[in-house]
């Protein structure tokens, strides 16, 4: 079996979301009102990203210690990435989240090596750059994750989702399996799509043993 196993970061991988955090921390309040924006479809998530990190203006150095002071991975993701390793099933990040962040943490916990898709991030001292670049090479503003399944698919794997998010919703619709909580679970419930619920990674690992049963 092709199979694929596509992770989106914040609040999936993460306890926390990581750039909801930063934001909070060193932004202040504003940008939660383009959030609302965002999540009652007026606005894009290329469009909130931009608006929101522009507001943003503290040294990279700085937003990576207090990064990796405060993220913490979901139990079981390094044992999600042994065992598609051991099963031979690519992993692949597929993140609305900022590269850097993602990088750093990942980098920390001793997993740099993982695929991982997520915004581009040009650090301005008038504020952070953030753009989302598509499979193709094409700048997106919408749709970054279901652009990457819609590529796993054409390239003949079985995608199984692992998402946490309203964000999640497109992407997870297109995939053959889906693992699910918070937001997206909520989601699939609502439009009857088959998932599979978890709590941390080691469900997700249980689900796909299920999968090759």
């Amino acid at each position: 079996m092709k199979m694929i196993i596509q992770c989106d970061f914040d609040g999936t991988l993460t306890v926390e979301d990581m750039g909801f955090y930063l934001l909070d921390t060193f932004a202040g309040g504003e940008w939660r009102q383009w959030l609302e924006q965002y999540r009652d479809k007026k606005i894009t998530v290329g469009q909130f990203n931009a608006r929101a990190f522009a507001t943003l203006k503290t040294a990279k150095e700085e937003l990576l210690a207090a990064t990796l002071s405060r993220a913490k991975l979901r139990d079981g993701f390094g044992d999600l990435v042994g065992y598609c390793r051991e099963k031979g099933f690519r992993l692949a990040i597929v993140s609305n989240g900022l590269d850097f962040y993602i990088a750093s943490i990942l980098d920390d916990a001793g997993l740099g090596d993982i695929e991982a898709h997520a915004a581009t991030t040009q650090f301005h001292p008038g504020g952070l750059k953030v753009k989302y670049i598509g499979p193709d090479g094409i700048p997106l503003d919408n749709d970054f994750k279901a652009a990457y399944t819609r590529l796993f698919l054409k390239e003949g794997y079985q995608v199984a989702y692992v998402g946490n998010g309203p964000s999640d919703a497109n992407p997870a619709s297109l995939s053959q399996h889906i693992f699910a909580r918070d937001g997206l679970l909520d989601y699939c419930k609502e439009k009857k799509l088959p998932c599979q619920p978890f709590n941390d990674l080691h469900d997700v690992i249980k689900g796909l043993e299920s999968l090759q049963a």
